[in-house]
């Protein structure tokens, strides 16, 4: 593995940490029925994954470079 391949894993593994909050709070905000919080949270986990499957093109694209 490669230095840009296993920074953009770890990259990776932090926005993975934040979606689990994240997750964690959505179920939190369900069981209080706070719908508006969580119309939030939702619009923030869709970001999140969004930056994790960029991140995870990116360590794709580093390790291949490094074969």
């Amino acid at each position: 593995m490669n230095g840009g391949s296993a920074e953009s894993l770890q990259r990776a593994e932090e926005l993975l940490e934040r979606l689990r909050g994240k997750l964690e709070q959505l179920e939190r905000l369900a069981e209080e029925g706070d719908a508006d919080a969580a119309v939030d949270d939702l619009a923030e986990i869709a970001e999140i994954a969004r930056e994790l499957e960029a991140e995870i093109g990116r360590a794709r694209t580093a390790a291949d470079a490094g074969r």
